[in-house]
C-alpha cells in the first residue's frame, strides 16, 4: 500500500478530510522550499505537491507562472527538486507527489525518474499535459516501482475518458473545480460537486478538488463532498508576498493552518 493510499485510509477511518498544499520548488530558493516541505507537513498537510519549474506552464495562471519563472532564473530543475525532497525526508515522511509537465520528465528519462522517485521519497507523479490515451508506458514504469500516477479530470471530461482514467489512476483523482487555468477566485462552483459525483460513479479512489481554493470557506465547501482540498495559487501568492522576509516559512505555515476549518 502506497503512502498516499495509507494517508487517505487513515483520514477515512477518522472521518476527516485532507489538505493538499502545492509549492513551486525553487521559489524563492531551494533552502526555503526544503523548509516549507517540513513546515507544511507540520501544519497538517495530508500530502504535498511539489511543482517542477517549467518554461511553458500552460495549465497555470499568472501566480504559479511567476513562481516558475523565479525558480528557473535560479536554474532549478528536476534534479534539484528530487535532492531537496531527499533532504526534507530526514524530517518528515508526509506523502509527496511531483506536479510537472511531461517534457521535463521525458528529458530526465522515465525509468531513471521512477528509480530516483523511489530513492528520494516521491510517492506519485502528476504529469499535467500527459493525456490518458498516451499514458500506458509511463503508467507501467511508475506502477512497476509502486508509485502512484495521479490524473486530472475536469468538468469537461467525458464519461468515456473518466472511465479510462479510473482504470489507470492510483492514489487519488485530482478533480479540477472548473475549466481553465489555476488561480484563486471568489467562490467555488457547483461544477466541482457534480464532477466529484461523476468520478465516484467510476472509481473508489479518493477525490481531491483543486484550482481556485483560497479561503477556509472554500476548503469547508470542498470538504462537504470531496476527500481533500488542494491549495496552490493562494499559497504561492503568500510565498511571493513574503519573499525576502526571514519569517517566510512560519508565515506560510500560519496561513496554511488558517485555511483549515476547525
Amino acid at each position: 500500500m502506497s503512502r498516499i493510499t495509507e494517508a487517505f485510509k487513515h483520514l477515512r477511518a477518522d472521518g476527516r478530510r485532507g489538505f493538499i498544499p502545492y509549492i513551486t520548488v525553487g521559489d524563492p530558493d531551494l533552502d526555503t522550499s526544503r523548509a516549507l516541505i517540513v513546515e507544511l507537513a507540520r501544519a497538517g498537510a495530508t500530502l504535498i505537491e511539489l511543482g517542477v519549474p517549467f518554461s511553458d506552464p500552460v495549465a497555470d495562471g499568472p501566480t504559479i507562472q511567476r513562481a516558475a519563472e523565479r525558480a528557473l532564473r535560479h536554474g532549478v530543475g528536476l534534479v534539484d527538486v528530487l535532492r531537496i525532497l531527499a533532504e526534507a525526508r530526514r524530517e518528515t515522511d508526509v506523502p509527496v507527489i511531483l506536479f510537472s509537465y511531461f517534457n521535463p520528465l521525458l528529458q530526465f528519462g522515465l525509468e531513471r525518474l521512477a528509480d530516483e522517485c523511489v530513492r528520494t521519497g516521491v510517492d506519485g507523479v502528476l504529469a499535467t499535459d500527459l493525456v490518458p490515451e498516451e499514458s500506458a508506458d509511463f503508467n507501467a514504469v511508475l506502477s512497476g516501482r509502486g508509485l502512484d500516477q495521479i490524473f486530472l479530470v475536469a468538468p469537461t471530461t467525458s464519461d468515456a475518458r473518466l472511465s479510462m482514467i479510473a482504470e489507470r489512476a492510483s492514489g487519488f483523482v485530482y478533480a479540477v473545480s472548473r475549466a481553465g487555468v489555476t488561480g484563486a477566485r471568489e467562490q467555488m462552483s457547483d461544477e466541482a460537486r457534480r464532477l466529484v459525483g461523476r468520478v465516484r460513479g467510476v472509481t473508489d479512489l479518493p477525490v481531491a478538488v483543486g484550482f481556485g481554493i483560497s479561503t477556509p470557506e472554500h476548503v469547508a465547501d470542498v470538504w462537504a463532498y470531496a476527500d481533500a482540498a488542494v491549495v496552490g495559487s493562494a499559497l504561492v501568492s503568500e510565498i511571493e508576498k513574503h519573499s525576502g522576509s526571514p519569517d517566510l516559512v512560519s508565515r506560510v505555515g500560519e496561513f496554511s493552518r488558517s485555511l483549515l476549518p476547525h
